[in-house]
């Protein structure tokens, strides 16, 4: 599966691959991966992810559209 909005979310806050990486406790690499779609991303780093991004995993994984996190 490919996460196009992994990319988008890490670019728009300006942050690299390896800034990300070190916050999830993982290799560049390995991040590098699951931006390329090479690698599914675990369910825990997209939580982790959602909350360091403040919008929702729905979001993340394109099942909306709505970057804001439901109430």
């Amino acid at each position: 599966m490919y996460y196009p909005r992994l990319k988008d979310l890490r670019e728009d806050s300006d942050l690299t691959q390896k800034e990300i990486a070190f916050i999830l406790g993982i290799d560049q690499r390995v991040y590098s991966t699951y931006e390329t779609g090479k690698r599914e991303i675990p369910t825990r780093m997209v939580v982790v992810l959602a909350k360091y991004y403040k919008t929702s995993t729905d979001y993340i994984l394109g099942l909306t559209n709505d970057p804001k996190p439901s109430q």
